[in-house]
């Protein structure tokens, strides 16, 4: 019985392995458009694209940002300037893309621009938790719903980037909100673009050094927002919840991963493989940590928080 069971488990893997080494044909004449290519995986996935033989349309919050880019790429690449939480610049550059693009249609749109605010909610304002939502999940809404007539014609990908944040929550403030969304808002885009022959995966990282994971910028954000809450509340955490709290926010980025390319090889294979997955956990911490945590029951996630996490003044 079980020397049956392992051959059907082999069998199956098998199958699988064949089925996403299959890569798509004519790649060098397919277009891929990438949001925040200024650094961090972004600015890796289109370097990688670039030389796979892509045509990669880059966007790039700054002109500093597009420059780098350019100088580490071919003739091939080519920026735009897209700042996603403003209207007028996802219709400017839609408008770009079009252009290049023109009846062929786009065949990838990879949403990575984000950024992450980490704090106690009751620290925050609701414009604290707007400014992340802003980027990280409305505006990749907005740049779907703006570029979805061109990757449609294509029958091409969508690649939502999320994060192992998006299935368990480890801390407050709007980012881990951002992420729920972003998996709630990409499975019902892949379910109803299915009839139109396009496909949409999500990448959920785990822990990598990039911006988003800086230890001076997560830390000087903490205090920031801790100089704005109320004296109550100030009161009722008291100084010394402040210090330790930094000090376990920050820790958590002493495991990330350096090497972003397990991330971006993720977002190549649901761009390039004719078989993608609908879900690519990043990182040996995604697989082997944080997504068998995420099935835990709730109230042993919940007393893991309590002895990684330091105690207000004035619990009980």
């Amino acid at each position: 019985m079980w020397l049956y069971l392992v051959a059907l488990v082999g069998l199956w893997m098998l199958l699988r392995l064949f089925r996403e080494r299959k890569v798509v044909s004519d790649l060098h004449n397919k277009y891929v458009f990438i949001t925040g290519c200024d650094s961090g995986f972004g600015n890796l996935l289109a370097r990688q694209l670039d030389r796979r033989g892509l045509r990669v349309l880059a966007a790039c919050l700054t002109v500093e940002g597009a420059e780098q880019l350019r100088s580490k790429t071919s003739e091939r690449l080519e920026t735009v300037i897209l700042d996603v939480t403003k209207t007028e610049s996802i219709v400017a550059a839609t408008q770009w893309v079009k252009e290049r693009v023109g009846n062929r249609g786009l065949w990838g749109l990879v949403n990575n621009a984000g950024i992450s605010v980490f704090a106690v909610n009751e620290w925050m304002s609701k414009q604290d938790f707007a400014t992340v939502l802003d980027v990280n999940l409305l505006g990749m809404i907005e740049v779907t719903l703006n570029i979805l007539p061109l990757v449609r014609k294509a029958r091409g990908r969508v690649v939502n980037v999320s994060s192992v944040m998006g299935r368990l929550t480890l801390v407050g403030g709007g980012y881990c909100v951002s992420k729920y969304g972003v998996e709630a808002f990409s499975d019902s885009l892949r379910r109803e673009l299915s009839y139109f022959g396009v496909k949409v995966a999500i990448i959920e990282p785990g822990g990598f050094k990039t911006n988003i994971s800086d230890v001076k910028r997560l830390a000087d954000n903490v205090k920031k927002l801790w100089d704005q809450a109320t004296s109550e509340v100030k009161e009722i955490y008291g100084e010394k919840y402040l210090d330790s709290y930094v000090k376990t926010i920050t820790s958590l980025t002493d495991t990330c991963s350096e090497d972003l390319s397990m991330v971006t090889d993720c977002m190549e294979h649901a761009l390039t493989a004719c078989h993608p997955r609908t879900r690519y956990s990043a990182g040996w911490d995604a697989k082997l940590f944080y997504l068998p945590l995420s099935y835990l029951p709730t109230f042993l996630l919940d007393a893991l928080y309590y002895w990684n996490f330091p105690k207000p003044a004035q619990a009980l």
